[in-house]
Formats: C-alpha cells, sequence, structure tokens
C-alpha cells in the first residue's frame, strides 16, 4: 500500500509506531510457536497481561489522553477483554476506570476486572447493549467513552502485534475480527510501513475471520448494512451487531479476505490447540486458526487472541468434542540405488587393493617382528618398501 492510501486512513503507521514507543515500558512482545500439526505459526497473545491483547489498545490510548492531558475517568463497554485491558491499564497508571459488560459475561473476564479495581456494571445480554449504557453514563457524568476497537489509538496499540509479527516475515497472517481493531491495526503495521524499516511486505495477505451468522464485517464490506442479531457463540469477544466505522475504513482499503468458520470447526480447532498444542485459547483466540485450515500459504501465522476462557465451558469441551486425528506427516521415500552386476562388482574387488585399517602401535610391532622371522611366506605377498614404518608408528596394513 503506497503512501497516499496511509495518509487517507485515519489512523496511520505512524500512529502504531508512536503506540510501540508508549508501550514499550510497560508490555513485553509476545511468543511465536509453530504448530507442526496445523502447518501454521501462532502468535500467542493469550499470554499477554490480563491475557489478551486487548491490553495494547487499552494502556496507548490512556497513555496517549494523559498525553492531552485529558484525566478525566474512562469508562469502557466490552464483553470482557477490553474491560480487563482498560482495569490492568488504569491501575499501573493511578487513573480510575469504570466498565460495564453483559450479564452474561464469562465470569473468569468479571473477576480479572475486579481484581485490578475497576468498577463494574453489568448491564444488558449482549456488547451493543452494554455499549449503549455506556454511553448514557459517559454523557451524564462526564466520562471519556473509550470504543473496544472504533478509536484510533485502540487501533495503534492493537497495530503493535502486527510490529511484532513483521520479523517473522508472514505471507499470510489471520486475523479475528468482531469490530476490527485487531484486524485494522494489523494491516495498517504490515502494510504501510515505510520500505526503509526492513519489515515492509507489498504481498503480504491480512485475513480476517469470522464465524457463520456472526459476520457483520464481513457484510458491512460487501455492503449489506442490515442489523441482524448476532447468533450465539463459543467466541463471544466478536460478537458484535455493529463493526466500527473507523475500521471499515481501514479494512476495506487493506483487508484481503475474510473466511467464515462454522461453530463446530471452531470447538474442534479450540479443543486440538488445548491437546496437541498444549495452548489454552478463548474463543475468539481459536478463531483465526481455525480459518487458516481453508488458506494456503507457505509462511502462515494466526493470531491466538485470547485466552480467558471458563474452566468450566473448557472441561466441557473437551469431554463432548471429539477431534478428528490430524493426517501422518508425509515420509520422504528414498530412491533405491542402482545395482551393480555381479561381473563388474568381481572386477572392481580384485582391481581395487585392500581397505586399509588403522591398527595400534604395540600391535604393529609385534606383527612386524612375526612377518620377519615367518620366512615362509612367499616374497610377493609382503610389503613394499615404501609402506615399511617402525615399530613407534602406525601402519597401515
Amino acid at each position: 500500500m503506497d503512501s497516499d492510501v496511509s495518509t487517507a486512513l485515519p489512523v496511520t503507521a505512524a500512529d502504531v509506531l508512536a503506540a510501540q514507543a508508549r508501550l514499550r515500558r510497560h508490555l513485553d512482545p509476545t511468543p511465536l510457536h509453530y504448530a507442526e500439526r496445523f502447518g501454521c505459526w501462532l502468535k500467542l497473545e493469550n499470554l499477554q497481561r490480563t491475557g489478551s491483547y486487548k491490553v495494547r489498545g487499552a494502556m496507548n490510548a490512556l497513555l496517549a489522553a494523559r498525553e492531552r492531558g485529558d484525566n478525566r475517568p474512562t469508562i469502557a463497554a466490552s464483553a470482557g477483554n477490553h474491560a480487563q485491558g482498560l482495569a490492568w491499564a488504569a491501575y499501573r497508571l493511578g487513573m480510575q476506570a469504570i466498565t460495564v459488560m453483559p450479564r452474561n459475561a464469562p465470569q473468569t473476564k468479571i473477576a480479572g476486572v475486579a481484581h485490578w479495581g475497576a468498577a463494574v456494571r453489568l448491564h444488558g445480554d449482549s456488547y451493543d447493549e452494554a455499549k449503549a449504557f455506556a454511553a448514557e453514563l459517559a454523557a451524564q457524568h462526564d466520562y471519556r467513552l473509550l470504543s473496544a476497537f472504533d478509536d484510533p489509538d485502540v487501533i495503534a496499540g492493537q497495530g503493535t502485534v502486527g510490529l511484532e509479527l513483521a520479523s517473522l516475515m508472514p505471507d499470510v497472517v489471520l486475523v479475528p475480527i468482531g469490530g476490527g481493531g485487531l484486524a485494522a491495526g494489523v494491516a495498517l503495521a504490515l502494510k504501510c510501513l515505510s520500505g526503509s524499516q526492513g519489515s515492509r511486505r507489498q504481498d503480504v495477505k491480512i485475513v480476517g475471520a469470522q464465524v457463520e451468522h456472526v459476520d457483520s464485517m464481513a457484510r458491512a464490506l460487501r455492503g449489506d448494512a442490515a442489523m441482524r442479531e448476532p447468533a450465539a457463540t463459543l467466541a463471544d469477544g466478536t460478537r458484535v451487531k455493529v463493526p466500527g466505522t473507523l475500521t471499515q475504513q481501514i479494512l476495506r482499503e487493506l483487508l484481503d479476505d475474510v473466511v467464515i468458520v462454522r461453530e463446530a470447526e471452531l470447538r474442534e480447532t479450540l479443543v486440538r490447540l488445548a491437546l496437541e498444542e498444549h495452548v489454552i485459547a478463548e474463543g475468539a483466540g481459536a478463531l483465526a486458526l481455525a480459518a487458516g485450515r481453508r488458506i494456503a500459504g507457505k509462511r502462515k501465522c494466526a493470531v491466538v487472541s485470547g485466552g480467558n476462557v471458563d474452566a468450566g465451558v473448557l472441561a466441557q469441551l473437551l469431554c463432548d468434542v471429539r477431534p478428528s486425528p490430524p493426517r501422518k506427516p508425509r515420509r520422504r521415500v528414498q530412491e533405491p540405488r542402482p545395482s551393480v552386476p555381479a561381473p563388474v562388482l568381481d572386477a572392481l574387488t580384485t582391481a581395487t587393493p585392500r581397505q586399509a585399517r588403522l591398527r595400534p602401535a604395540a600391535a604393529t610391532a609385534s606383527s612386524h617382528q612375526a612377518n620377519a622371522d615367518a620366512t615362509a611366506i612367499p616374497r610377493t605377498t609382503a610389503f613394499p618398501s615404501a609402506f615399511a614404518c617402525t615399530p613407534t608408528e602406525e601402519c597401515l596394513t
């Protein structure tokens, strides 16, 4: 993507680089892991602080607001991970945070928010209902409303995931999509960086992943603006009815494709991740890898976006889902060497002297003494003088 397109977008690669500079003191890069049975690299954001990539955007947004002199309390609506990231960032920076979460949010995520001292309000049965209530509270109390994905600072913070992937030089990057913040940030980082950075890839493909009937972003990018209630899904973090406006604008320019994954595929991938790769992921965290099974690439990388799964849900999945066994790896069959005809082999044997063999010095000395005493041996079998050696040398016989 050229610089003109990058400049026209609401968030630029320069914003992502600025976010990386802010976050360097607070967050460590997450590791990469090659899942051999899937044939795909994994970016383990489930090992990030609070168990999700969301803390990157929340921390960058609070740091940027403090730079601008905005110290108001921050309120956010979230299905869980953004709330945890905001709570942790506010705790580290000594700022006040309020989170609004749906009543059906996983208990693991609710407990994680409360652990870091943020106020928790449970409202509604979906993210969109919690978002509307958070907007009302922000207007009443003059809070700063921080979107989970449709905010320039949040998008730039999520883009630091892409900066860490640049050294891998992938040709395909698979990203789960709910509101589109992670996919937009990763696309900016990998497609709009200057060539002087040494990490720009013009041919890298950014592929989004969504669950069947929870595909609001895919429909929006196709021009379908109809509002549909998302279905219940294991990937609760992607259950968004209205995708972001800023993220749509970025993904319309930079996203290469969107793969729609069936719920059964998602459940099987999550279980296989746990059993075969020993990686604990939530539903949205396994979504990109599930989509990667349909995408070809020499160096694929899927972002495991989070690992905050309820223990009861994981235990039930491990009991119910029986994944199909993976295909056995192909063995390389070495071609047989061409056989040598027997007459040719005999001729080679008689024409080639016997293979030399090293002998210890002591044994060599005794053998020379024995040869000197044995006069019955024909002279034609004796060694030539050129091969004679002293008893202290190692000889070839």
